[in-house]
């Protein structure tokens, strides 16, 4: 399978997903534990990973980290203002 990268990135999503993260006061670390608490298995290296735009991010887990960060799925979607 092939990935494809926007502007050098391979999700759209880390930057607001950081965003939120950060917003609520809460370590990379302590994301991935909620994150395991609501189903998905995913590491603090992963999180770093997403945050710098080097893993892409299934659709499937936006769903998640939306109701970890009590964000909207489509506000993790938008791209930061210019």
């Amino acid at each position: 399978m092939r990935l494809y990268s926007y502007l050098g990135k391979c999700n759209v999503s880390g930057v607001r997903i950081r965003q939120a993260r950060e917003a609520a006061k809460l370590s990379q670390e302590a994301l991935a534990a909620k994150l395991q608490l609501l189903g998905l298995e995913i590491s603090q290296k992963s999180i770093s990973r997403i945050e710098t735009g080097e893993r892409v991010v299934p659709d499937y887990e936006i769903k998640f980290f939306a109701k970890a960060l009590r964000v909207s799925p489509i506000w993790l979607l938008d791209e930061e203002e210019k």
